[in-house]
């Protein structure tokens, strides 16, 4: 067994431990692997072990192992892709045509150049919205009340399917315990306009199940915290090559 694939099983197993000091079952919380940075042979490697779901922030870069690994199965399945970092007005139809998930969604226009973007053939893009819940924090996303326009507007696009939320909380030690708490509190003020939202459009609520928050540093806070997906990298895959601060933006 590979270094990858020991790293894999320690993660898994401390996202089980996680659940179980909360709680909830294993199977509720999604480890999204974190392979930007890493060349296709490390998510051959990671999906030898049967890891299907990969995180992408670089999108030039994330194309080309995309391209690469069309053809790779893992359980019969295609890999699936998720952009996890911004996104550029330019870079809309890359991810459009190429990932399945964005974890980012910050505006109204994005959203409206990703719906017009989605080639037909292909499921609607899984989309959450990034929420800025540390707002002393440098950090991207929505206020959380600018929150609930975007659900609005977001829910009514063709060619796009709402999933829920993201967030990347301040560190567990200041406020990051607070802010997870923020999300959660958040997440149920979405789901009952989701819900109503839903009747008028005929939507199914039971793909508004998305809570994409906590990483390596704070897995375990972020799994008590209510997260459906965490997005791990370092701790899977080791420290990343250096890499140009432009590359694939």
């Amino acid at each position: 067994m590979s270094a990858i694939q020991d790293n894999l099983c320690t993660v898994r197993q401390q996202i089980n431990e996680a659940c179980a000091r909360a709680g909830r079952p294993a199977n509720s919380v999604q480890l999204l692997a974190v392979s930007k940075t890493f060349a296709s042979d490390t998510v051959l490697d990671a999906a030898a072990a049967g890891q299907r779901s990969f995180g992408e922030n670089y999108i030039q870069e994330a194309v080309e192992k995309i391209t690469t690994l069309r053809e790779l199965r893992v359980n019969g399945q295609a890999l699936e892709w998720h952009c996890i970092g911004p996104v550029q007005s330019n870079k809309t139809r890359m991810v459009a045509e190429h990932f399945d998930w964005l974890h980012t969604l910050d505006r109204l226009k994005t959203a409206e150049r990703l719906s017009e973007q989605r080639p037909p053939q292909l499921e609607p893009l899984q989309v959450c919205i990034q929420v800025n819940v540390a707002p002393t924090a440098n950090k991207a996303g929505v206020e959380p009340e600018a929150a609930l326009e975007l659900v609005r507007a977001v829910m009514r696009l063709p060619r796009l399917q709402l999933r829920g939320l993201m967030c990347i909380p301040d560190a567990i030690e200041h406020d990051g315990q607070l802010n997870l708490i923020a999300m959660q509190a958040l997440f149920e003020r979405v789901t009952l306009l989701h819900a109503q939202i839903g009747r008028d459009l005929g939507l199914d609520p039971a793909w508004w199940d998305t809570r994409s928050m906590g990483m390596s540093g704070d897995l375990g806070a972020a799994v008590a915290g209510g997260s459906t997906m965490v997005r791990v990298g370092s701790a899977i895959f080791g420290s990343r090559p250096k890499t140009s601060a432009n590359e694939g933006l």
